[in-house]
């Protein structure tokens, strides 16, 4: 059983209807999404789900094995990278690596995140998966985790090839995964640097990182048959955006749609982060060492809403109406749940603050004795 242990809500009538967001901008490109990084909210979308070439906007879920490889250990900025003849013969963007050259993950890192380069990102998938192909065949396996249903990788590189096709849609869900990794801004949002002890010099490829206020990313693309393409990310005040933008007849063009999307988005829409002391409250906690647990949310819920919202959210809290120990630290006891109009905007698990243990048997015992005679 549970209980209710706060409901708030503001009567609509008594507050002025938020005013209705603008249409958005007209886009030339023939396919686009603008997607909120935080709660994964379509802001915008034309033709969001057809499959087309992505051309070096592949490079993202690259980056993300890599990213995810980092995070388990199995390489370092500072591992040290052989480029092998497959990964020097690649063609397109490269830094020319030289078969049996040596160099960092970092210095590779940049490269592709910058630069683009093809020779640099199958290095580091031979690297970690021990092929290209290995490499590949992980890709799309993540891309299936991701739900990114309309996805199919040929290489690593993004270099055209039959079958190599992905969606805005699906492109915009591997930028929001990537951008769970806080490290890789420090790669996607430099404007200049170089490698090889400074003497190659990288230029990033995404010009909104100098031009566009706020722009953390994230990588652009082109070939003949993709056209121009990016994932655009940038944040202000606390709320990314993710802008994707696919075959764009040229670079102006596709980052002109980008810069538009993401203008639209920060005008229009804002960061809600909801409020811990107002969603949690202790539950009683039956035969255990102590008589109740804290609660947190167990995440900080934040979510995208049109600007002026806000006053017309209702916000519900349920708890358990007790817990029998033991409690696990970060065991679900309630929800939090946020709706607007009707519409659920957000839905936060409430978890347990602390482990509770359960009470040693002869404990209880003394307990249930000193209760039956009358005594504290």
């Amino acid at each position: 059983m549970k209980r209710l242990i706060a409901l708030f809500c503001i009567t609509l009538c008594l507050v002025p209807a938020a005013m209705a967001v603008p249409a958005p901008p007209e886009i030339a490109a023939p396919s686009a999404v603008l997607m909120d990084a935080a709660g994964g909210r379509i802001l915008y979308e034309k033709n969001a789900h057809e499959k087309l070439h992505p051309a070096s906007v592949t490079k993202i879920m690259s980056l993300l094995l890599t990213m995810e490889a980092m995070d388990e250990g199995l390489v370092t900025p500072e591992t040290v990278i052989t480029a092998s003849e497959h990964a020097a013969s690649m063609g397109g963007s490269q830094i020319f690596l030289e078969p049996g050259e040596q160099m960092t993950l970092d210095d590779l890192l940049k490269s592709v995140a910058v630069s683009s380069a093809n020779d640099a990102c199958v290095a580091i998938g031979e690297h970690i998966a021990g092929s290209e192909e290995g490499f590949v065949e992980r890709m799309n396996r993540r891309a299936e985790e991701l739900g990114m249903a309309d996805t199919h990788f040929e290489n690593c590189t993004g270099l055209d090839a039959d079958g190599h096709v992905t969606t805005a849609y699906d492109i915009a869900l591997m930028s929001r995964e990537l951008l769970r990794h806080d490290a890789i801004r420090a790669y996607t949002s430099i404007w200049m640097d170089t490698v090889r002890n400074g003497e190659f010099g990288l230029s990033n490829t995404n010009k909104l990182i100098r031009f566009y206020d706020g722009a953390t990313g994230l990588k652009t693309g082109f070939t003949s048959s993709a056209g121009s393409c990016v994932s655009a990310t940038a944040m202000r005040d606390g709320m990314e955006l993710i802008s994707v933008i696919m075959k764009a007849e040229t670079s102006p063009k596709r980052n002109a749609d980008a810069s538009a999307l993401l203008n639209f988005g920060f005008a229009n829409y804002t960061l809600v982060t909801p409020e811990e002391k107002s969603a949690t409250a202790p539950v009683p906690v039956k035969l255990g060492v102590c008589d109740t647990v804290e609660t947190r949310l167990a995440s900080d819920g934040a979510f995208v809403a049109e600007k002026g919202s806000a006053g017309r959210m209702e916000r519900t809290v349920t708890l358990a109406e007790s817990l029998t120990a033991p409690v696990e630290e970060g065991q679900i006891v309630g929800s939090y749940v946020v709706t607007l109009d009707g519409e659920e905007q957000a839905r936060i698990p409430i978890v347990a603050a602390a482990a509770v243990e359960r009470k040693a048997f002869g404990t209880i015992f003394r307990d249930l004795a000193s209760s039956l005679c009358g005594r504290e």
